[in-house]
């Protein structure tokens, strides 16, 4: 999937957080905050650029506070992708086992992953970061949850060209990668395009697919 993402050097707050810190904050919120920061991060920059310190900067603590609470860098990208590859795979699976016409399923599958990433775009090239090491535990974490979501895109594009008499597995195999980039070249283009909704880019892909479908 495409997983190209521009890099920026500001360090705004994160989803309305302050810049400077609190004290007496239950450690679930400061995790959250963390986890939320952190999100951005990576999402923005790759494990490989993403700094600690700016993640701390966001949240108003110290760096030795996240090291606290996850270990190190790689700890806190661990949280972040199982936090968001799961919810990703769920939302996926319920809408391609939603009891509905089969030639929906692309626009309900697309209408979830942007309601899973409506918070946090981000979060989406935290799953798909190509500065991660191959051969590293953060690579292999990554490629497990990939392959979940590959395996699920090529169950859905198989069925669709069977629901037209098509049992073609070359066929089945070009359209997955065609569907694959899709997504991320949409998730893509819904990041640089900041004031549209989960619900702007699902109506705006309904249009689309109606488009390509003539």
């Amino acid at each position: 999937m495409n997983t190209a993402r521009g890099s920026s050097s500001a360090t705004p707050p994160v989803n309305g957080l302050p810049s400077a810190g609190t004290k007496g904050i239950p450690r679930a919120r400061r995790e959250e905050q963390i986890l939320a920061a952190a999100m951005d991060e990576f999402g923005r920059h790759g494990h490989g650029s993403a700094l600690m310190a700016a993640i701390a900067g966001r949240v108003g603590v110290t760096k030795p506070m996240l090291y606290t609470y996850f270990g190190s860098k790689d700890g806190l990208y661990l949280a972040c992708l199982e936090r968001v590859a799961p919810r990703l795979v769920t939302a996926i699976e319920e809408a391609m086992t939603y009891e509905g016409p089969a030639a929906k399923t692309p626009h309900r599958v697309l209408s979830a992953v942007f309601g899973v990433l409506e918070e946090q775009r981000g979060a989406w090239f935290v799953l798909y970061d190509r500065t991660l090491r191959p051969g590293t535990d953060l690579h292999a974490a990554a490629q497990r949850h990939r392959r979940t979501i590959d395996d699920l895109a090529a169950s859905g594009t198989a069925d669709l060209l069977r629901g037209h008499g098509n049992e073609d597995p070359l066929d089945a195999d070009a359209l997955k990668h065609v569907w694959t980039g899709t997504v991320g070249a949409l998730v893509g283009w819904w990041t640089s395009h900041p004031d549209e909704s989960a619900q702007d880019m699902a109506a705006r892909c309904a249009r689309l697919l109606t488009a390509i479908r003539g």
